[in-house]
């Protein structure tokens, strides 16, 4: 397994990061200005795009594992070599997220605690209502952990 940074054709991983992000207007909103990496075993795994928001604050604001292998783990290294890769340049990571049972509990299984959350956030920024298990998401999840 190898994760490697990618810094040039970051739109030819948009299929993978639709997974995490419905809209590629979203996606275009902080692909530039994030730090890409690729999760890669036998082929790509995994992607994560994290962007710098200032003063020592650090964003994920994509990560996505290949409907093929998730639940095997690749998510969960991915979110710790991001771990690994910012704490030396930063003191908190973020995440935002769908009010979802599905995502909140994964990253509060690294610590993270819920920050905020920005109310409106789906149904203000997307063209067309997004549904996670078939619950449409309004608010955005802000979560926080110490690097």
């Amino acid at each position: 397994m190898e994760i490697k940074q990618i810094i040039e054709n970051k739109k030819q991983f948009l299929e993978l990061l639709l997974l995490a992000d419905e809209q590629e207007s979203m996606i275009d909103r902080y692909l530039d200005r994030g730090e890409m990496f690729v999760l890669e075993e036998d082929g790509v795994k995994a992607v994560c795009v994290v962007t710098d928001e200032g003063d020592g604050h650090f964003e994920i604001k994509n990560l996505a594992t290949d409907p093929l292998y998730q639940r095997k783990g690749y998510g969960r290294k991915m979110i710790q070599a991001m771990f690994a890769q910012y704490q030396h340049k930063g003191h908190t990571m973020l995440v935002g997220t769908g009010d979802s049972p599905l995502t909140i509990p994964f990253y509060e299984s690294f610590g993270f605690v819920i920050s905020h959350q920005i109310e409106n956030f789906f149904i203000e920024n997307y063209d067309y209502p997004i549904f996670e298990n078939g619950k449409q998401l309004k608010n955005m999840i802000m979560l926080k952990k110490n690097l």
